[in-house]
């Protein structure tokens, strides 16, 4: 890392032409100081793509069941899973899914 000179800030290498340089942003210094090629990353970014997860469309048959009395049809048969859906110091949330009717209710620690 080099730092301008002039202002302090943090230089960028910066490609002018054949040669690659230090550059400010700040105050516009140039620097023509051997910079090594190995610096500089010639090859693009390449984007990772994304997982988009619903857990409305999840197999929900490799879920762990519990006995517990669905509030919709009174089944007492339910998937359930844990979730945080608030603050990571508080308690997770936990999820079920009736059996039955396919109710999704959820019950907090």
């Amino acid at each position: 890392m080099k730092f301008c000179p002039n202002c302090g800030k943090l230089l960028r290498i910066q490609r002018q032409k054949d040669k690659i340089v230090y550059f400010c942003t700040t105050c516009g210094k140039i620097s023509e100081e051997n910079v090594k090629s190995g610096l500089l990353n010639n090859k693009p970014r390449q984007e990772k793509q994304a997982k988009i997860i619903d857990s409305s469309s999840a197999d929900t048959e490799t879920l762990p069941k519990t006995r517990v009395i669905c509030p919709k049809c009174g089944n007492a048969e339910a998937y359930w899973w844990m979730q945080q859906t608030r603050a990571a110091d508080e308690a997770s949330t936990r999820f079920f899914k009736c059996v039955n009717c396919g109710n999704v209710w959820r019950e907090y620690d």
